[in-house]
């Protein structure tokens, strides 16, 4: 894997995701209480045995930048071995990037300078488990030009990928990107091939395609729409499938881009048995860790009159968090958030120092970073009330508040 560079493009906007991304790209959103989104793209490198890597950042990359140089600037230059960070340089093109392919097409200058006989390209902002290493030995063996990543999804959610057809040899023969209708895989009416916005490719061709894209006009400069389209029937362009670490199965695969999906992925970890597996130590998913004590759970007094619980219940608690006679159930809390006597917390999520007054009730919900649930406030049971306190609510009844965002009325801990 030593002749294998990837490139993570981290430059999305994420509109969908606001309020969530309204300060940070959407790679740098919390995740799993202890985590950023980019932290699974990265650990897939590592545990590939991937090495040198690039992150092309664009939008709102400040909070990304610092995550990446506080949990990931371990790796020895000395050895070849790197994490860094391109920020967009205008080197070639006054524009920002137009498109995924545009993004590398702008960098193939700093590109260029890493010796590396196949390029990588990942999206930094999906949740899975991947051993990288396999798809670009696959693609070695078979000398192929491309190599798309693949799995199997449901017609309906095939419009908002890019959809393949294979050939018996896995060669990709057909690829619309987002089609009204899809069309499906041979025998399953119900299904269809869709690409996982992964690709190998040989060095020389993939700086070869690019350059041709950047002079054509009416192209919008992007791998799925534009580049794999042009190639699938003059090249060698292979399709690899998908198998996920933990279940040898192509299941676990999330494009958390929409409030009610990055919800339901995070809800997924809270259940007995999740499918995605954080606890195995054979594909471990690292992450920056600052230095916070422990987790504690406090007054947990079962007076008849008014008991205080301090507990959680079948929930994931971060370093520095406090349940302090509070009653947590089905949610994540991050790091040093702080539940306060008689508070109820139940099917949210928390981001890192968060603190929910006495008697304040939160159901259903996202709350970001340094927000203050006043004493006694009741946030996602009543959609109507949200929106008129200025919070977001999603079409299934998401609660949603961005960060720092101050409610009156909101005091300390008690």
């Amino acid at each position: 894997m030593r002749n294998v560079l990837t490139l993570i493009l981290a430059g999305g906007k994420g509109s969908r995701l606001e309020p969530l991304t309204r300060d940070r790209a959407k790679p740098a959103v919390p995740f799993g209480g202890a985590y950023r989104i980019i932290d699974f793209a990265l650990s897939n490198c590592l545990n590939s045995e991937l090495r040198k890597i690039l992150v092309l950042t664009q939008y709102k990359a400040l909070s990304l930048d610092r995550h990446i140089n506080l949990g990931w600037r371990f790796l020895c230059r000395e050895l070849g071995e790197f994490v860094d960070i391109l920020p967009p340089e205008q080197r070639i093109s006054e524009h920002w990037y137009r498109g995924t392919a545009d993004a590398v097409y702008q960098n193939i200058y700093s590109i260029e300078h890493v010796s590396a006989e196949h390029i990588l390209v990942l999206a930094g902002d999906h949740i899975y488990k991947m051993d990288y290493s396999e798809m670009v030995q696959d693609h070695i063996r078979a000398d192929a030009d491309a190599t798309v990543a693949c799995l199997p999804v449901t017609r309906e959610a095939g419009r908002e990928f890019g959809v393949m057809g294979v050939d018996d040899q896995r060669r990709v023969v057909r690829f619309e990107e987002k089609p009204d209708s899809p069309f499906p895989l041979p025998g399953d009416p119900e299904h269809c091939l869709a690409s996982m916005g992964v690709y190998v490719f040989k060095t020389k061709f993939l700086f070869d395609q690019l350059c041709r894209d950047a002079t054509l006009t009416e192209s919008s400069h992007d791998f799925g729409r534009d580049v794999i389209p042009s190639i699938i029937h003059t090249h060698q362009v292979r399709a690899f499938l998908f198998q996920d670490k933990n279940t040898g199965h192509g299941l676990y695969w999330r494009d958390v881009g929409t409030l009610d999906a990055y919800y339901e992925a995070n809800m997924d970890l809270v259940s007995v048995d999740p499918e995605l597996n954080l606890y195995d130590q054979s594909w471990p998913i690292r992450n920056y860790h600052p230095p916070t004590p422990p987790p504690k759970f406090v007054f947990a007094q079962r007076d008849a009159r008014r008991p205080r619980l301090g507990e959680a219940l079948d929930s994931i608690v971060c370093p520095g968090t406090i349940v302090s006679g509070g009653q947590v159930t089905g949610s994540i809390l991050g790091p040093s958030v702080r539940v306060n006597s008689w508070a109820h917390v139940e099917d949210s999520i928390l981001f890192e120092g968060v603190n929910v007054g006495r008697d304040a009730g939160v159901r259903r919900a996202i709350i970001d970073k340094g927000v203050h649930i006043p004493e006694g406030m009741q946030v996602g049971f009543d959609p109507e009330q949200d929106r008129a306190r200025g919070f977001t609510v999603t079409d299934s009844g998401i609660t949603i508040i961005g960060k720092h965002h101050a409610i009156a009325g909101a005091a300390g801990a008690a």
